[in-house]
C-alpha cells in the first residue's frame, strides 16, 4: 500500500502575550489551503493536532488548552492605510472545526514583530533603532490594530525587561491599540451593546435569571456578577475547571447570551461557535494568591475579573477580553464599571488567575450612544521556534 510522504510548510512559532501558536504567511501555505475553506481548516487542524480524542495534542503543534490550540496566517495588505491582513483560527481541541469568529488579543502582539521578520513590512517603514509601527488589518472582525514594536540594529527585539502576569519570562513591550474595537464591520452582533442596555436580566432555562452586561468590543463579552453566581471572582482554575457542573452552567449561559447578542439563533449552534462569545464574572476588589504565588492586594486593583475561552476558565486574560473590559470599565453603569467603583475612568487594573493587568479605553456618548474610540494595553512577544512544519500531504 502506498502511503503520502510528508509535507513541510514553512512556519514560526511564536509566543504572543499569554498565548502561543503556529505563524504562517499565506504565499507559504500550500495553494489549496491559501483560500477559505475544508482544505486549510483541515491543514491547520492537522498542524495542531486535532481533532483529538484524547484532548492532548500530542501528534502536533497543540498544547491541549484554548491558550495553546492557536493558528495565525499574515499576509501583505491591500487595504489602504494597512501594512499586513491578519487571520487568527482557533482550532477546537477535541472536535473537528476551526473556528474564525474572533480576534486573538494576545497573539496580536506577535503580528507585528512577525510580519517585519517576515518582510512583510515596507523596510522604509521600520526604523534600525526605535520603535516600528505596524498597521494592521484584522480581518476576522474587521477592525484596526496599531501595534508599537521595538527594533534595535535592524532588527525586532525580543528581550527586555517588561513583565506580564502569567508569563514566566521578562521581554520587551509591545504596545498595541485597538481603534474602535465594538461592533464587527459585517454587524455581526449589531452596536455595542447588542440588547440596547447596559444592564440585562439574562434568563438562563434551567439555571436561573443573572444580571448581565453583553457587549461587544475586542470581542463579544457577557460580564455576570460572581455572587450571583456563587463565586468571589478570586478563584484560580482548578475551582472551576475541575467542576463539570460548573462549566456545563457556564456554557449553558454562555449560549443563551449568544442568542440575545444575536450571535447565533439556537443554542445547537454554540456548540461550533466556542470562541464567541466569552463569558465572564466580576466582583469588587479583594484579596487572593495568584497561581504564581504572587500575593494580589485589594489595594493594587480596582476588580476582579475571571473569564472562561473554549468552555475553561482562562489561566490569565485573554486580550481581547482584557480590550472588552477595557471599555466596559470606561462605560459608568456596566456590571464591570460597577464593580470598580462607578463613575468615569479611562483605565482600569484588574486582577486575574495569574496577577493583574492595567487596560486604557477611551469612550464617549453621542446622543445617547456609547462608543468606545480606542483600547491600549501592553502585551510582549517572542519567536519561540521558527522553522518547517510537517504534516502528512494527504491531510487536507
Amino acid at each position: 500500500m502506498a502511503h503520502q510522504p510528508q509535507i513541510r510548510i514553512p512556519a514560526t512559532y511564536m509566543r504572543g502575550g499569554t498565548s502561543k501558536g503556529v505563524f504562517f504567511r499565506l504565499q507559504d501555505l500550500p495553494a489549496a489551503a491559501q483560500v477559505p475553506g475544508a482544505a486549510r481548516d483541515a491543514l491547520l487542524m492537522r498542524v495542531i493536532g486535532s481533532p483529538d480524542p484524547y484532548g492532548k495534542q500530542i501528534d502536533g503543534m497543540g498544547g491541549a488548552t484554548s491558550s495553546t490550540s492557536k493558528t495565525v496566517i499574515i499576509a501583505k495588505s491591500e487595504r489602504p492605510g494597512h501594512d499586513v491582513d491578519y487571520l487568527f483560527g482557533q482550532v477546537s481541541i477535541d472536535q473537528k472545526f476551526v473556528d474564525w469568529s474572533g480576534n486573538c488579543g494576545n497573539l496580536s502582539a506577535a503580528v507585528g514583530p512577525f510580519a517585519i521578520s517576515g518582510g512583510l513590512v515596507d523596510p522604509a517603514r521600520v526604523p534600525r533603532d526605535g520603535v516600528a509601527v505596524v498597521r494592521i488589518w484584522q480581518a476576522n472582525i474587521g477592525k484596526t490594530i496599531i501595534a508599537h514594536v521595538p527594533m534595535t540594529a535592524g532588527a525586532v527585539q525580543e528581550t527586555g525587561d517588561f513583565e506580564l502576569d502569567g508569563v514566566t519570562f521578562p521581554a520587551a513591550e509591545v504596545q498595541l491599540e485597538f481603534l474602535d474595537p465594538a461592533a464587527e464591520e459585517d454587524g455581526e452582533g449589531g452596536a455595542m451593546f447588542p440588547t440596547g442596555h447596559l444592564v440585562d436580566d439574562l434568563e438562563v432555562p434551567g439555571v436561573g435569571t443573572f444580571k448581565a452586561t453583553m457587549i461587544n468590543a475586542g470581542i463579544p463579552t457577557i460580564f455576570l456578577n460572581a455572587e450571583d453566581i456563587g463565586y468571589r471572582g478570586t478563584e484560580l482554575q482548578d475551582a472551576i475547571n475541575s467542576d463539570p457542573k460548573a462549566l456545563a452552567m457556564f456554557e449553558t449561559i454562555r449560549a443563551h447570551g449568544a442568542i440575545r447578542m444575536g450571535l447565533i439563533k439556537d443554542v445547537s449552534e454554540a456548540a461550533t461557535r466556542q470562541h464567541t462569545p466569552k463569558v465572564a464574572f466580576v466582583a469588587k476588589p479583594a484579596g487572593y494568591t495568584a497561581s504564581s504565588g504572587k500575593v494580589v492586594n485589594p489595594e493594587d486593583i480596582d476588580l476582579l475579573v475571571r473569564a472562561l475561552s473554549m468552555g475553561k476558565l482562562h489561566h490569565a486574560m485573554m486580550g481581547t477580553a482584557a480590550v472588552c473590559i477595557g471599555a466596559a470599565a470606561s462605560i459608568p453603569g456596566t456590571l464591570v464599571n460597577l464593580a470598580a467603583g462607578g463613575g468615569e475612568r479611562n483605565s482600569v487594573r484588574f486582577g486575574h488567575p495569574s496577577g493583574t493587568l492595567r487596560v486604557g479605553a477611551q469612550a464617549k456618548q453621542e446622543g445617547g450612544e456609547w462608543t468606545v474610540t480606542k483600547a491600549i494595553m501592553s502585551r510582549s512577544a517572542r519567536v519561540l521556534m521558527e522553522g518547517w512544519v510537517r504534516i502528512p500531504g494527504d491531510a487536507f
